[in-house]
């Protein structure tokens, strides 16, 4: 009898199985719980790891995390979780929401529309936990 599934699907529940026999726990991951233990860095700290500290003519962290944001969009912005943490530490660093829409919309032409409009909607769910998280 042939099985109905494709190679991916196959390998996702052999991977699925494999993590289960490994650790149970696994078998219900859920990698946002796992997102909201990373803390987001003061904006003072992005600036001394990621910024002008060691670098005085280089780029600013928010600077660099809006290359990270475009990179990650124009990879079809697979990398969820990456993303939101990359949107959570924009907002950080001082980025607003209108920042940080256009500097995904920009992607469109590199990335295409597919891809900006998942990034631009993980964007939004991090800007709507954000301002849920101030009330």
């Amino acid at each position: 009898m042939a099985d109905n599934r494709n190679p991916f699907e196959m390998m996702m529940d052999q991977a699925q199985a494999w993590a289960k026999a490994m650790n149970p726990a696994l078998e219900s991951f859920n990698p946002k719980a796992f997102e909201a233990m990373w803390p987001t860095l003061p904006k003072e700290w992005m600036e001394v790891a990621f910024g002008k500290a060691f670098n005085k003519e280089g780029l600013d962290s928010k600077t660099r995390l809006f290359l990270v944001l475009a990179g990650l969009t124009t990879q079809g912005a697979i990398a969820e979780s990456q993303l939101r943490l990359t949107v959570r530490h924009l907002i950080e660093a001082g980025a607003t929401k209108q920042e940080i829409a256009e500097a995904i919309a920009q992607m469109t032409m590199f990335a295409g529309v597919p891809a900006v409009t998942k990034a631009g909607t993980l964007a939004k769910e991090v800007m709507d936990e954000m301002e849920g998280d101030k009330e």
